[in-house]
């Protein structure tokens, strides 16, 4: 299914455009824009489609099961994304709930591993499991395969860290949780949209769809492999996730999906409404595609700053006091996580972005921060 995804951002339409340059045309931002890691902008098929809804909404014209279309929709282009059937995906509003929902069903007294500062949704929940035992146990992301034990119950880590962009060693990591039967919680929030991802290797994964995705806060997905979805108690059983939901609204028995519907949190319906249209249009580019366009132009910046290359769509680097008002005077917008600033390179960035943020940061970085990050 990726394959076929990828391919489609390479081919060129009638007009002599590539789908990626048809989709830019659908962003108009006012300022250089490289926060897509905190949130993403939206296509303008998005804003009409969201634009439309409202008003179906302000008109008294809106029916709660029409939005079961575009949530079925994102359901169906985000498995694609991933490599999955869409009866493998829930959808909800939060990654913390689907994280909660795993360690909720850890059994007591079992070990968690992750890595050393990751994202608090994806550990958060498990650390909230301690009165039952539940051990959590950090480790620098780059020795994470090789800290995996028998005693290892869970893996909880992100396949790229939301503080300074390293790719998780996703390959190694299999490999070793495959040696010793435990099963691997992947965190794909700051992955899917322009890494190519293979959700059927992992148990479960996680992810927010306002950042890569181009949705709304408010959407958020989780992968169960088949096998393993009997094992898990819902404890946020909801009519949504009922087998006929509108069906679902009163009384018992417990009368739930067969398969990962049953996980599924009530939605935000408007966030799917726009989450449904920008998913086409990721879709339509292709995830090999955007991987190509969005780790040239970090890497460009890496090059034009005196970095070497990467291999992720965000750029972390030191910077010296000044950078921050420097940066919002230029018009140039990222963010600051863990001390460091932060910048992503998604669809609707180009060539003349990365260099005039290389332009703006230009004798403005801490080469004794980065010399000890890269030593």
């Amino acid at each position: 299914m990726q394959n076929d995804t990828a391919t489609a951002g390479e081919a060129e339409h009638p007009g002599g455009l590539s789908p990626l340059a048809l989709a830019q045309a659908e962003f108009d931002p006012e300022v250089v824009y490289l926060d897509t890691a905190s949130l993403g902008l939206p296509p303008r098929r998005s804003l009409e489609a969201l634009n439309a809804a409202l008003e179906d909404w302000r008109t008294g014209r809106a029916a709660p099961p029409a939005y079961d279309a575009p949530l079925a929709a994102s359901r169906a282009s985000y498995a694609r994304l991933v490599g999955v059937d869409p009866s493998w995906v829930t959808v909800g509003s939060q990654v913390s709930a689907f994280t909660g929902l795993i360690a909720a069903n850890l059994p007591d007294g079992s070990q968690v591993l992750t890595a050393e500062g990751e994202f608090t949704s994806v550990v958060f929940p498990f650390h909230a499991q301690a009165r039952r035992g539940v051990e959590v146990r950090e480790v620098p992301l780059e020795r994470l395969a090789e800290e995996v034990t028998s005693r290892t119950a869970l893996v909880a880590v992100a396949a790229v860290q939301s503080a300074d962009g390293r790719v998780a060693d996703l390959d190694a990591l299999t490999s070793a949780c495959e040696a010793t039967g435990t099963r691997v919680l992947l965190d794909v929030t700051q992955a899917v949209g322009w890494l190519p991802v293979d959700a059927s290797r992992f148990a479960y994964t996680t992810c927010g769809g306002y950042k890569w995705l181009l949705g709304a806060r408010g959407t958020a997905y989780s992968t169960v492999q088949p096998a393993l979805a009997d094992g898990i108690i819902p404890h946020g059983a909801c009519w949504y996730a009922g087998g006929e939901r509108w069906d679902s609204l009163y009384g018992g028995p417990l009368r739930l999906a067969s398969d990962a519907r049953r996980f599924d949190l009530s939605p935000v319906w408007h966030a799917w409404v726009g989450q449904e249209p920008a998913l086409e249009l990721i879709e339509g580019i292709g995830t090999q595609a955007l991987h190509e366009h969005n780790l040239g132009l970090a890497n460009r910046f890496r090059t034009s700053v005196g970095l070497p290359a990467g291999d992720s769509a965000i750029v972390s680097v030191a910077v010296d006091d000044s950078t921050h008002g420097l940066l919002k005077r230029a018009g140039v917008v990222g963010s600051v996580r863990a001390g460091r600033l932060r910048l992503a390179f998604h669809l609707y960035n180009t060539e003349a972005d990365a260099d005039r943020a290389a332009e703006v940061l230009d004798g403005h970085l801490d080469e004794a921060a980065e010399d000890g990050a890269r030593s």
